[in-house]
Parts: structure tokens; C-alpha cells; sequence
């Protein structure tokens, strides 16, 4: 089975509720349909903001990162920008919730493979 590359989400920005920003696709016969590879964030604002990725319904238990601070954007700081490389399969139907600690402020991007 082939794989497409593409981006999944985004540009985005990032509300304080947990809102759904990405569900995989139902796919017979596979289980596997998106492998999430990389998330792209950007804090352009003059104070830190933090950010919280579940897969499922956000919950404890579901959470990869929580409360996951991004620094400011300010003369000096370089990392206001993060890539985060990762391999994370999803299963079909499976969602991936994403909050912020302040409300449209923090830019997302997320690319990753789906099932073709």
C-alpha cells in the first residue's frame, strides 16, 4: 500500500480548547492510515505560550505533551520556532485534539504520510 506524504494541518492557529485539528482516514483493510512525522510550532508573541497535543479525546491518559511551553519570540531567543520530529502511527478514525494556554497566538503545522 502507497503512501502520500502531505501536510495534515495547517498554517493553524491554536484555541485554549481542546479542538479536533486532525482525524485519520477509515481505510479497509489496513488499521495503519497516517503516520503524524513532524509538528511545526511558531510563538511570535512577547510571552511564552504553552500548547498541549492529545491523540483521542483529550484526557490524562491520552496526552503526548501537556502544558509543553513555547518561549517568547524576543531579541536573542531562537527556539520560539520548534520542529518536533516524531513517528506516531494512527489508527483509522483516530483524532488529534490540540489546545493552547493562550488562545490564537501559537502557529501550527503538522505533516505526516497517509494511506493511498
Amino acid at each position: 500500500m502507497a503512501r502520500l506524504p502531505k501536510r495534515l494541518v495547517g498554517p493553524a492557529l491554536i484555541a485554549t480548547g481542546p479542538t479536533t485539528v486532525y482525524t485519520a482516514p477509515a481505510y479497509v483493510p489496513s488499521n495503519l492510515v497516517t503516520i503524524i512525522r513532524q509538528i511545526h510550532l511558531s510563538n511570535p508573541s512577547g510571552s511564552p505560550v504553552t500548547f498541549t497535543l492529545s491523540i483521542g479525546a483529550d484526557a490524562a491518559a491520552t496526552r503526548l505533551w501537556q502544558t509543553y511551553s513555547i518561549p517568547a519570540a524576543a531579541a536573542g531567543v531562537t527556539d520560539s520556532v520548534r520542529d518536533i520530529f516524531m513517528y506516531l502511527p494512527m489508527a483509522a478514525s483516530e483524532i488529534l485534539t490540540l489546545s493552547a494556554g493562550t488562545t490564537n497566538i501559537l502557529t501550527v503545522t503538522i505533516t505526516g504520510d497517509e494511506n493511498v
